[in-house]
């Protein structure tokens, strides 16, 4: 076990004996404050190491037992592995007792030993009755079963008994994940002379190492781990379970907060909508109302903020889990399966506690619709979580879904390829999407694209541009361009420069305007070289005055007529007559005196037909006159 990292909590009601019994343990004295030693009460919780002798590293916290310091005891507990629940033989349970085991139990805390202290002030008779009651108190708790040991700090009975059972114990607890993105909430914050500032706090995941660039949120203030001390001790690296100071650089003292979060990723999210998981305390004086203001204790952060039901007005004492949110006045670290604590501010009570569901919510409506789906992300699998988050965002990278999710890479990665295997996710270069969007995007494009096609025949398609624009509120544009991107290469669209069609679409006139247009291009036609204004030939007619613009663009597009200047066209076989005309009755040099002879027209119209033949590359001025090339475009 010489690799594993444990941290205990001395818990219990004020005066039982918690800070005596850690000293017997460890020979550490946890009350460190002036003002604990003068008051003989820790305000702040103490660490001190339990040596071992097979080499497992487990720190003792000594949390307060005060009612006053309750915020001190939830911050010291939020990272242990297993509880000594301290409670004194000559007094027994006390209601501060009684609080800190619901807290320990909202937090998740799943191991507990029981430490019943000052056994040298009672005879064994008063000592089996405290035992007694102590069973009753854990009667339907998840710590009925914990094992009891009668110790006392100050002779040292019970001692040795006590380190061994706690040995014991955690050979059963589950070990802290150190292959995570480490995370440590900060609990204490102070300066060194000569070294700067150091932040302190348990390692609840990862590992961290001297020289490690680190982030502290939620400020996204960057640093550097310069130094690294494990109870004193410096230590090249850190894993979790551990209690570490870290001496930080390129930040001052003043700029760390107690319950800021060290973090050496950029996979935690920052939030102040989180949904979670709540249960209710028994001993609840009143009930809590919709959007109460509530205080949330989460890892070593405590932050005002309210509560929000979806399914009741208020909770009244139940023995059931609610499903609500929490929308705070300020943004903490959390990731999914955070425990947590909330208590009311007013008169002040712990009104319960429970687990992060997503912390990143959204504003839901009030109804069993979000009940339901509160649900599903409660018990979803990884590759349903992931779904969620993809489905709530449409497309995501890898370090967005480790983010949104609160799992770990290695889990995200396992989940991304087990659900792109059966087809649940497709990935899009270095962003993922639901298989089940991507469908559901094509068909809206093919849709949109149809009846803008049936709006519109006469244009080419739609202006990509125009496309994203009409989707801005419904997809996200990397998804749009992938969509379209996947929907090219498949056929299913064509795209011919910025314009987008279907891949059985052609240019055609309006069914109900054709005949009249047609009428058009024959005017057109019939006038020759000596066309007239684009506008005239629409004098009289009931087409639409929108018509002419689109119906200008249709027959430029389709190739039909050229552009003569900007308030003429002219047909295109016509000018290609008119060309080859040219052609056969000029020499390779020609002036404007022999396109006269030939054309028979005036300079208003003869002027922009020779511009149209440059610009096709047909001819090419010199000195005045023009010189026919071997072919034009």
């Amino acid at each position: 076990m010489d690799d594993t990292y444990y941290t205990i909590g001395m818990a219990g009601h004020i005066d039982h004996g918690k800070t005596t019994l850690t000293k017997a343990l460890t020979d550490v004295d946890t009350d460190r404050l002036k003002e604990e030693k003068e008051r003989n009460i820790s305000i702040e919780a103490g660490y001190a190491p339990l040596h071992t002798e097979d080499g497992t590293h487990v720190s003792i916290v000594d949390v307060p037992g005060h009612e006053r310091f309750i915020r001190q005891m939830i911050a010291g507990v939020a990272g242990i592995d297993l509880v000594v629940l301290v409670v004194a033989a000559d007094e027994g349970v006390m209601p501060q007792t009684k609080e800190h085991l619901e807290i320990l139990q909202f937090l998740g805390i799943k191991r507990c030993i029981v430490a019943i202290t000052k056994i040298d002030r009672v005879d064994e008779e008063l000592q089996e009755l405290v035992g007694s009651d102590i069973k009753e108190a854990l009667t339907g708790t998840i710590f009925s079963d914990a094992e009891m040991v009668f110790v006392d700090g100050v002779s040292g009975k019970g001692v040795e008994e006590l380190r061994l059972t706690i040995f014991s114990a955690l050979k059963q607890v589950e070990f802290r994940d150190r292959f995570g993105s480490f995370r440590l909430p900060i609990d204490q914050v102070f300066t060194v002379q000569g070294q700067g500032t150091i932040a302190r706090g348990t390692i609840y995941e990862g590992v961290v190492r001297q020289g490690t660039p680190l982030t502290i949120l939620p400020a996204g203030k960057i640093v550097r781990a310069r130094n690294i001390q494990v109870h004193h001790k410096d230590v090249q690296e850190a894993r979790a379970g551990q209690r570490t100071a870290i001496n930080v650089t390129g930040v001052d003292r003043e700029e760390i907060n107690r319950g800021d979060v060290l973090v050496a990723s950029n996979h935690f999210l920052v939030s102040k909508t989180i949904d979670v998981a709540m249960r209710l305390v028994d001993g609840m004086r009143h009930p809590i109302k919709q959007r109460a203001p509530v205080k949330l204790h989460i890892g070593t952060s405590e932050v005002m903020g309210k509560i929000v039901f979806f399914d009741r007005n208020e909770a009244q004492k139940s023995p059931d889990e609610i499903l609500c949110q929490l929308r705070l006045d300020e943004e903490v670290v959390v990731r999914r399966g955070d425990r947590f604590i909330i208590r009311r501010p007013t008169p002040v009570e712990t009104i319960g506690g429970g687990w992060v569901i997503d912390p990143k919510g959204e504003k839901y409506r009030f109804g069993a619709k979000t009940i339901k789906m509160l649900e599903q992300k409660k018990e979803g699998t990884p590759e349903d979580l992931i779904s969620t988050v993809l489905h709530e965002h449409t497309l995501l990278n890898e370090q967005q879904i480790i983010q949104f999710t609160s799992l770990d890479k290695s889990v995200v990665l396992e989940a991304l390829n087990r659900g792109i295997q059966a087809e649940r996710f497709i990935r899009t270069g270095k962003n993922f999407v639901l298989t089940n969007t991507f469908d559901k995007g094509k068909e809206s494009l093919v849709e949109f694209l149809e009846s803008y096609q049936q709006q519109n025949p006469m244009r080419p398609g739609i202006n990509k541009a125009e496309l994203r624009q009409h989707f801005r509120d419904t997809f996200p544009k990397p998804f749009i361009d992938f969509v379209i991107t996947e929907m090219v290469e498949q056929k299913m669209v064509k795209q011919q420069e910025q314009y987008l069609a279907t891949a059985d679409f052609h240019q055609h006139l309006p069914p109900r305007w054709k005949a009249r247009l047609e009428e058009i291009i024959e005017q057109l036609k019939a006038d020759g070289l000596q066309i007239r204004k684009w506008e005239e030939y629409f004098v009289g007619s009931p087409l639409p005055e929108e018509m002419g613009g689109e119906f200008k663009n249709y027959l430029l597009q389709t190739g039909q007529a050229y552009a003569l200047t900007e308030e003429m066209l002219i047909d295109r076989q016509v000018f290609l007559d008119a060309v080859e005309k040219l052609r056969r009755h000029t020499d390779e040099t020609f002036g404007l005196q022999d396109v006269k002879e030939v054309w028979n027209i005036s300079r208003k119209y003869m002027i922009p037909l020779l511009e149209l033949l440059d610009q096709w590359e047909w001819t090419i001025r010199e000195d005045g006159s023009r010189r026919w090339l071997p072919s034009g475009k």
